[in-house]
């Protein structure tokens, strides 16, 4: 119960700070992208199962408060959560680089989707543009980003962990 309650608070957080916190630190208009490497840490921490239901809020909240179409980032931000699930077998705690590169690789695949989603589609063809100038910094921000909270959220789960194997009732 105290760990999904801490869920739904680091997703509301992640989502609070992403949309107002960091859009005002943001360069060129470039922000880091909070819920990729939430979803991301999950998955890969907890399994596909989880990854996928946290995958989904995130991208919900995406959608009810920024999307033009219900369930579209839902969608994206699922499979990015069943993805990142998958490397659960091979995940340690006291690895970065694993985490690093999943959240690398999911913010680049969440933005290449966007990409050919929302503006290929509709006739954009200027990728490279769209590559150098929001995918790559963006990129470069939310690697610069994760190096300082993902300790945060494994910290804040090895606190519940250790609450869970001991039965006490408050967090450390």
């Amino acid at each position: 119960m105290k760990r999904n309650v801490a869920l739904v608070l680091v997703v509301l957080i992640g989502f609070v700070m992403q949309t107002t916190l960091f859009q005002t630190l943001s360069f060129g208009g470039i922000a880091p992208n909070l819920l990729i490497i939430i979803t991301s840490s999950y998955g890969f921490m907890y399994g596909r199962k989880y990854g996928i239901v946290v995958g989904f809020f995130c991208g919900l909240l995406m959608d009810v408060f920024y999307g033009s179409v219900l369930g579209f980032y839902a969608l994206i931000y699922l499979y990015i959560g069943a993805a990142n699930g998958v490397f659960r077998r091979v995940f340690y705690q006291n690895d970065i680089m694993l985490p690093l590169v999943l959240i690398t690789a999911s913010d680049f695949s969440y933005s290449f989707v966007v990409y050919v989603l929302l503006f290929l589609l509709r006739g954009r063809f200027d990728f490279i543009f769209y590559l150098k100038d929001i995918i790559l910094p963006e990129l470069v921000y939310t690697i610069f980003v994760t190096v300082f909270l993902y300790p945060c959220i494994l910290l804040l789960n090895k606190a519940l962990e250790n609450t869970e194997k001991r039965g006490d009732h408050k967090i450390v």
